[in-house]
């Protein structure tokens, strides 16, 4: 049972701005891979990917470190200046550093960032174009704001693989977006496109939400990717502002009683071929 999408950091190496807030609180410490082990190890994971958090070389090569260390983080979705002119170059670097072979994939906050079409950048297409030509994964943070394009940038490397973050954050707190779940849907036609089940507890109300209230959500991700190109993340620590490891995991195992086969496909097979994973569970 692969966790696909989680979280490391350490206060001291680097600086986290979308922390900021009282509401944020609870996260501003330390998370590493002793705490979260044993909360996998309650819950039935067996093995991880864990995923960038800023922008900062520095921190790919420490989570490379710790996958190197830590034989349960079977992949790395690093990040690295996408429209440097050497990313090919930093890309091999990267993996010929120890725990080199565990990087899977690059990312970066792309939500975060002042243009909405920032994904069309020509430098930023260079960039992506280089992570596919090293056969690794790109994953793509957006909100719906930046779908379109997402789903030019998608259309302009058929032959790449994506995996789509959180559903891109369904405003599900706010109430049923059109404009998301349109583009959401367009999206999902492209087949070189996986879809994470993560990050959902924090886009509703953190205090009131019932499990139920995802089971919408989720169905509509079924329906768009169907059971082939979906993937559990459980998007931790992040989730914890709304809800435990276990009742996050939880939550995603509604999902898998709609068929037989659906659970070891969301589990396991689809972080292992978006990623590329062996089925050991490493690069």
């Amino acid at each position: 049972m692969i966790d696909a999408h989680q979280h490391f950091w350490d206060l001291a190496t680097g600086t986290y701005p979308w922390m900021a807030g009282d509401e944020m609180k609870p996260l501003r410490r330390d998370f590493g891979p002793a705490e979260l082990m044993s909360l996998m190890a309650a819950s039935g994971v067996d093995a991880t990917i864990l995923v960038q958090c800023r922008h900062d070389l520095e921190e790919t090569r420490d989570f490379l470190a710790i996958a190197d260390k830590y034989s349960f983080v079977a992949g790395v979705v690093g990040w690295l200046d996408l429209q440097a002119e050497d990313v090919a170059e930093q890309l091999t670097a990267l993996r010929l550093r120890p725990g080199g072979r565990r990087l899977v994939g690059i990312r970066h906050n792309v939500h975060d960032e002042p243009d909405a079409d920032w994904l069309r950048r020509p430098a930023v297409h260079r960039g992506i174009a280089a992570v596919f030509e090293a056969g690794l994964t790109f994953d793509l943070l957006v909100r719906a704001r930046e779908l379109p394009a997402a789903i030019d940038v998608v259309g302009h490397f058929p032959n790449g693989r994506f995996v789509l973050d959180h559903m891109a954050k369904p405003p599900i707190a706010s109430g049923f977006s059109t404009f998301w779940h349109a583009a959401f849907n367009e999206l999902s036609e492209h087949g070189n496109v996986w879809c994470k089940v993560s990050g959902l507890v924090t886009e509703a109300d953190w205090h009131h939400a019932a499990p139920a209230d995802f089971d919408p959500y989720m169905q509509i991700a079924l329906d768009c990717f169907g059971p082939d190109r979906l993937i559990f993340g459980s998007d931790w620590p992040v989730s914890t502002l709304a809800a435990s490891y276990a009742e996050v995991k939880a939550i995603a195992s509604r999902l898998t009683s709609t068929g037989p086969g659906v659970a070891d496909r969301f589990f396991e097979r689809n972080a292992i071929d978006a990623y590329q994973l062996s089925t050991d569970g490493t690069k």
